[in-house]
């Protein structure tokens, strides 16, 4: 057989996983070329790769998905080889083919692999006759209520795009029609099949890796179930709670299905067990996945490594590696849980993950980068391996707590909570666990934010003390003198929450200020970057940071971000009753049909819809009324608390509560990035 030794490999991917897959070449000698947009031009993957190549513009089907401007940087910059990462291009039969017709090395399956496994229906028919298990087809034309509920699915793509549950019948027509329109708009394909929804199903997947002489390893078990929007949220291998026999079962499985389409390289074979125990093939992803971490933590093995031995022709050994010990890994992301999973945006100050033994981290940031609207939110991902499960998820729940990341809202403590969730440390997990515990999750925790605010504040006097230049003059109000021997007050809010939080201290002539009427608290230390605080007899660390007007106080076991605000509120920063804000940076890609000043609009309806990094928001009425003014049109770029509309209440209608704008994939012609 042909063998392709690669000098130069191009990574036609951005973030995490370009940096990864470099990491890696680093390691065997091979030189790094990375591809960027502009709104990447300065990304942590440019900066590491040894070569880059720019491709005019930002949004990803003008970049990252032209496969033609691909493969002229790959020519360009001399790379004899091409590795998709995951997302964008890593599935398509097209790129691939264009890859290896242009003489270079594609790092991935046969295209004839890829061709198969990309549509779902015809990959199910292929896997029946492989004897791979299957949930029987419905046919939505003659669904009755025995087959309900049903799971709605678009043929391609993935993403959770042209997805949907349907529990009554009398819904299922409408349902198809909008699952069919998603599909059609995001993969060019509006095909869509129905087949019955497991309740309380676990998503458990198996990692293959084969070679061109009819090797198929299968690398164990992952568990994936714990998903928000169909997508990904924790992982961890082996799959626990599987008997021996499942177990075999799956592998068995997974490897019938990699000789069925000839496949080399890595893959995934992904399937739904019922609470019952019994495994159902859902697809199979014919790239490496977001969570190889894990895997390559247990086996002890480098699974890129692996692929650019492949995709040289080497062979794999004969005997699969031993594994050992247990992984976990959280997808930490940009995102705000408690309202809707709002990706959030912004300048990413610091991002410091502790270093042990068994702690991992795979990003595409570093401090300082900034957190655009056009990719994927996902910043890093942290994996922990131990020996036992126990000790694997404490080690990375545990490094989680204790990072340091100040910038935009993150899940970080959701993370930390679903890790300590009952059900999670036993195991007992499935797909709906975000359905039935967000609440929970997501509600104010035991911390101290009162406390932390109170560090803040005292941070800010000694800054403002020590801050070079001459004493200010006493600032004056009406009758009476702002001194400093008198009691101070600072204002912060808290985000993401909005509690506001009034401190009042003063300063001694010792110079150090002090908590003022706050009994049982003592200062030890004060300093413009840490205050140590002794409250009832207990000792407490604060560390801050100060990004303008945001302070960032980190402490054991809680984080905090405060927004310091005037002492006296700026009649100039209110806004209008019934103001329309964006919630975040994003294109307005449409309106309400209709939607002009003087509009009847309905409390809940929604008015405006917002792109931004993958996501549509809606944006809805907060009450019955009428549209006094709009400000946002199709195509127009708004920043965040840009004034988009404002409705006028009508008095005899009943308003709405208040709350995030609606979130749902948006309709593009792009994958999923980190499915």
């Amino acid at each position: 057989m042909r063998r392709d030794v690669i000098h130069s490999l191009l990574v036609a991917n951005r973030g995490e996983i370009a940096c990864r897959i470099f990491r890696t070449c680093r390691d065997l000698g091979i030189t790094t070329v990375a591809v960027y947009s502009d709104a990447d031009a300065g990304a942590l993957h440019v900066r590491e790769a040894d070569l880059a190549v720019r491709l005019p513009g930002a949004a990803p089907a003008d970049t990252y998905l032209r496969g033609d401007l691909v493969v002229a940087a790959a020519l360009a910059a001399g790379a004899d080889a091409v590795h998709p990462g995951y997302g964008f291009l890593s599935e398509n039969a097209a790129f691939a083919a264009a890859v290896q017709d242009a003489g270079l090395t594609w790092v991935g399956p046969p295209v004839k692999a890829i061709e198969l496994m990309a549509s779902k229906t015809r990959a199910k028919e292929l896997m029946g006759g492989a004897g791979v298990p299957l949930l029987a087809p419905v046919d939505p034309a003659t669904a009755g209520e025995d087959d309900l509920p049903l799971l709605l699915k678009a043929a391609s793509g993935g993403g959770g795009r042209g997805m949907r549950i349907v529990r009554e019948l009398g819904s299922l027509p409408g349902e198809l029609l909008a699952a069919a329109a998603e599909a059609a708009s995001a993969f060019g394909d509006g095909e869509v099949f129905a087949e019955p929804y497991v309740e309380r199903g676990r998503h458990v997947e198996v990692q293959v890796m084969a070679d061109a002489y009819d090797t198929v390893w299968a690398l164990g078990t992952r568990d994936c179930s714990l998903q928000r929007r169909h997508q990904k949220v924790i992982e961890e291998a082996p799959a626990p709670g599987l008997d021996e026999g499942l177990r075999a079962r799956l592998h068995d499985a997974a490897v019938a299905a990699a000789r069925a389409v000839g496949y080399r390289g890595a893959g995934t074979v992904e399937f739904l067990v019922s609470a019952e125990g019994r495994p159902y093939f859902l697809e199979m992803n014919t790239r490496l996945q977001v969570e190889h971490p894990v895997t390559e933590a247990v086996f002890g093995v480098d699974l890129v490594a692996l692929q650019l031995r492949v995709a040289e022709g080497e062979p794999l050994g004969p005997v699969v590696p031993a594994a050992s010990g247990h992984a976990v890994e959280a997808r930490l992301y940009a995102e705000d849980p408690a309202r809707d999973w709002q990706p959030q945006t912004g300048a990413l100050l610091t991002l410091e993950v502790p270093d042990a033994p068994g702690l991992r981290l795979d990003t595409g940031y570093t401090g300082g980068d900034t957190i655009g609207v056009h990719y994927d939110p996902m910043l890093a991902k942290v994996i922990a391996h131990a020996p036992t499960r126990t000790e694997a998820v404490r080690l990375l729940a545990g490094a989680l707590e204790r990072a340091r990341i100040h910038g935009p809202v993150t899940n970080r403590e959701l993370l930390v909570r679903s890790l300590r969730h009952p059900d999670f440390a036993a195991a007992r997990l499935d797909t709906g666990f975000y359905d039935r515990h967000l609440a929970d999750l997501t509600a104010p925790g035991a911390g101290d934010p009162a406390t932390a605010a109170l560090a803040a504040a005292l941070a800010e006097a000694v800054r403002a003390t020590a801050s070079p230049g001459p004493a200010p003059t006493p600032t004056r109000f009406g009758a009476w003198r702002n001194l400093p021997s008198q009691p101070q007050v600072k204002r912060f809010r808290s985000e993401p929450d909005g509690t506001e939080h009034e401190i009042a201290y003063r300063t001694p002539r010792t110079g150090t200020p002090e908590p003022y009427d706050a009994p049982g608290v003592r200062v030890l230390v004060a300093a413009p970057d840490r205050v140590t605080l002794e409250r009832d007899g207990v000792t407490r660390h604060f560390d801050l940071a100060r990004d303008r007007d945001r302070l960032h106080v980190d402490t054991a076991g809680a984080s905090y971000t405060f927004t310091a605000l005037p002492r006296f509120t700026d009649p100039a920063t209110q806004t209008d009753p019934g103001s329309l804000l964006a919630p975040m940076p994003g294109t307005v890609v449409r309106l309400a049909e209709g939607l002009a000043p003087g509009a009847p609009v309905e409390a809940g309806q929604p008015l405006i819809w917002l792109e931004a990094m993958k996501m549509e928001h809606r944006i809805l009425a907060p009450a019955s009324g009428t549209l006094t003014a709009l400000h946002a049109a199709p195509g127009h770029q708004v920043e965040v608390g840009a004034l988009l509309a404002v409705v006028q209440e009508d008095p005899d209608a009943t308003p709405v509560t208040a709350s995030a704008p609606a979130s749902v994939p948006a309709p593009a012609s792009v994958p999923e990035e980190n499915a």
